[in-house]
């Protein structure tokens, strides 16, 4: 029972961490569009019937039944059509989909001309799109912040935290010892778990990296190594054997040759693992950890197509989910409970790993907002950009203006749109539900 209650805690903790997220995102679009004076009629969080929702001012704010997102309504999106209002009926789908939204943003403009989105400078309605994922890159310095600076980030200790029982060949299919195989060094000299490393071949040992240098360079070789154990040092003799492990880099991630398979090398083993700790960082850890989460995520989000072949094929067929590949909210929420449930993970942990988990989920949110495809807020940053690069090229051949992008004739592209991500969400939470991401192995 307590274990289900946990599993609920790590998921309602990520849940409002989501709703928190959408709504500050929406109330980045929201201020700069007041203080515009564009007219906002709606601010929504979630999608769906209303639960929720109250006036003030000209202004309703609720709470939607589908927490999948969130839209703040602003009057006056598209510009009428040049040359005043249609005189031909729509002859398709696409073309009645263009003429509808344009009369459903004339009718939302009614006598506030001068407060329609479309009739703002292009900067301020840049600024207005731009809120909403600038934002989500805020909260996510101030969830990795407090991640890296108050809890701290995860590193190797000085500690032994597992003493392997025999050697396997890294390339070995087992993973449990059988009758017959080698004892590990480390087993064999006694090295016990919750022993600290003092030093190692007469080295004063600060790191675990250190360690394990001295330990790769020494196979075959009988060396001293110092541990401290209940207070006590106690001086064991390690043989580190020779044998084939996985080549890593600074990360600790496993290298790969040009033929896309694990390199390998022969160095000094002894079968110790170190204890994880949190050490506290600098808030200059802050933005490296922002770009490498930037990067990632484009790197996704680039790759997605892929990316979501590979989910379909695990959901629908016998491939293994990919732990760093794409994922939806009910996902994460899962993973969140898993984690929640796991008590051998200190409670610091579990509060640093929730928190760069909604820092992550913010920067996935601000970048995939910033895709220049409407409904995204980039498609209508380029929509803005583009109205100003023809602006600019008509006063400089001093022609007319040519008065705002008509983004209505976008609208089929935001079809498509809505329908892809409708798509890869269902596929997405499928998969979740029938091959999740199981942390727990």
């Amino acid at each position: 029972m307590e274990s289900v209650l946990q599993f609920v805690l790590g998921v309602a903790i990520i849940a409002v961490g989501v709703a928190l997220s959408i709504g500050l995102h929406e109330v980045g679009h929201l201020v700069p569009a007041k203080l515009f004076g564009i007219k906002v009629t709606q601010y929504m969080v979630g999608f769906g019937p209303t639960i929720f929702s109250r006036r003030k001012g000209e202004t309703e704010y609720g709470l939607k039944a589908v927490p999948l997102g969130g839209y703040v309504a602003m009057v006056g999106m598209f510009p009428p059509r040049k040359g005043g209002a249609a005189t031909a009926q729509s002859t398709g789908f696409f073309q009645s989909m263009i003429q509808d939204a344009r009369q459903q943003s004339a009718e939302s403009v009614g006598d506030d001309h001068d407060r329609a989105f479309y009739r703002k400078p292009v900067w301020q309605r840049i600024i207005v799109m731009l809120g909403g994922p600038f934002m989500n890159f805020v909260l996510a310095i101030v969830f990795f912040a407090i991640t890296v600076c108050v809890f701290g980030t995860v590193q190797s200790s000085t500690t032994i935290g597992s003493v392997s029982a025999c050697v396997l060949p890294a390339t070995s299919e087992r993973q449990t010892c059988e009758d017959g195989d080698t004892p590990s060094p480390g087993a064999a000299a006694g090295i016990k778990p919750g022993d600290r490393l003092v030093s190692v071949a007469g080295t004063p040992i600060d790191s675990w990296a250190q360690s394990t240098s001295i330990i790769q360079q020494s196979a075959g070789d009988t060396v001293p190594v110092v541990v401290e154990r209940d207070g006590q040092q106690v001086t064991l003799s390690v043989t580190p054997l020779l044998t084939e492990r996985y080549v890593t880099d600074d990360q600790g991630a496993v290298v790969k040759g040009s033929d896309g398979q694990p390199e390998t090398q022969k160095v000094g083993f002894v079968g110790i693992g170190p204890a994880s700790q949190l050490v506290q960082q600098p808030i200059t850890a802050v933005f490296p950890l922002m770009g490498q989460t930037i990067g990632n995520t484009v790197n996704l989000v680039l790759n997605l197509p892929q990316r979501l072949v590979d989910v379909a094929n695990a959901a629908f067929g016998s491939g293994e989910r990919d732990p760093n590949g794409p994922i939806s909210v009910v996902g994460v929420g899962r993973v969140a409970g898993e984690i929640a449930t796991i008590d051998e993970i200190p409670l610091a942990s579990k509060a640093a790993t929730f928190l760069g988990m909604l820092g992550s989920l913010n920067i996935a949110l601000g970048v995939i907002n910033l895709v220049p495809l409407t409904p995204l807020d980039g498609g209508h940053v380029a929509a803005a950009i583009w109205e100003a690069i023809k602006r600019g090229f008509a006063k400089l051949r001093r022609k007319p203006d040519p008065g705002p992008v008509d983004a209505a004739k976008l609208m089929p592209l935001t079809f498509a749109v809505v329908i892809v991500f409708i798509g890869m969400s269902a596929l997405l939470i499928y998969a979740d539900i029938v091959k999740p991401i199981n942390i727990l192995g």
